[in-house]
């Protein structure tokens, strides 16, 4: 079937060649659990429908061939540009899709999160509303040691007596909710009450982004070096989108969350087989855990 344009009201509609489908199968909300009281929940997508037969990643290819139009192509040949695009980091089709979560985390978490100022963001408001009852609590084998090559990292577990001390630490911490609750109801305001509540306490905020910025978001936060607390968000949030953009996400996969950078003086110093040429410490170590995983032996 070809299509077909219409005239109402002096607006010229066209009609689509075939029939759309949504990419969220009509739901209105997909949700995975996360910690011990957080969730992420996939709550809308731009574009809600694709031809049938497609994914949302046509959308991606039509912006790349705009000057061809829908429908043009085949499914095959549209892999191959998605994955043309994002192998040689032509972004802006990916801006075309969006996604919008709604999530729960703790502040700590949302602390991290923020930095990411690429994504339209509305947090829940302290000031207007009473913070609801929930905080996050680590299981004991999950209380982590300070790793001592990173200053902004864990390494490891502490031992059971600590992990049970930190454990009642944060129960203390946790007990200040109580006086919260008193001193709003004595009148003090919400805006202020707050700051008495530790950064443990949960948050809700919905969160829209592109999937251009989402990629780099991930690529980042799905890392092994990420802190556990908000990687296990990035990784909920990953595959609630994987099935609406799967080409997307395979490209993902192959050309940035499985691939690696290397610099100037780490491809000479491969080609050449000669040491790193640097002193510089964490250089020299982040070019050995690349060589490690290329399965290199370590250079003369």
């Amino acid at each position: 079937m070809s299509a077909e344009s219409v005239s109402v009201e002096g607006v010229i509609r066209t009609l689509p060649e075939t029939p759309m489908v949504d990419v969220m199968a009509g739901a209105s909300r997909i949700e995975q659990r996360v910690l011990d009281h957080g969730f992420v929940a996939l709550v809308d997508c731009m574009p809600r429908m694709a031809p049938e037969g497609k994914t949302a990643d046509y959308s991606i290819v039509q912006a790349a061939r705009v000057s061809y139009g829908e429908g043009t192509k085949q499914v095959s040949e549209d892999r191959g540009l998605v994955r043309y695009l994002l192998r040689h980091r032509h972004t802006t089709p990916f801006e075309m899709v969006e996604f919008k979560f709604h999530v729960a985390m703790p502040i700590f978490v949302a602390r991290q999160w923020i930095r990411h100022r690429t994504a339209n963001v509305n947090e829940y408001s302290a000031r207007y509303s009473i913070v609801p009852d929930r905080f996050y609590r680590p299981t004991p084998e999950s209380i982590r040691a300070q790793s001592q090559s990173n200053r902004q990292g864990g390494d490891g577990c502490v031992d059971a007596g600590t992990a049970e001390e930190f454990l009642a630490l944060l129960e203390r911490a946790e007990g200040l909710y109580k006086d919260y609750m008193q001193f709003t109801e004595k009148g003090v305001a919400r805006e202020l009450a707050r700051t008495a509540l530790p950064v443990s306490v949960y948050t809700e905020w919905y969160w829209k982004c592109d999937l251009h910025n989402l990629f780099h978001f991930l690529a980042l936060r799905m890392d092994p070096h990420a802190q556990h607390e908000i990687r296990v968000y990035a990784d909920a949030m990953y595959q609630l989108v994987k099935p609406i953009v799967p080409i997307s996400c395979e490209a993902f996969e192959d050309y940035r969350l499985g691939s690696m950078q290397l610099t100037r003086l780490e491809v000479e110093a491969i080609r050449t087989g000669a040491a790193l040429a640097t002193t510089n410490k964490r250089e020299i170590a982040e070019y050995e855990e690349k060589r490690e995983r290329l399965g290199l032996a370590k250079p003369r």
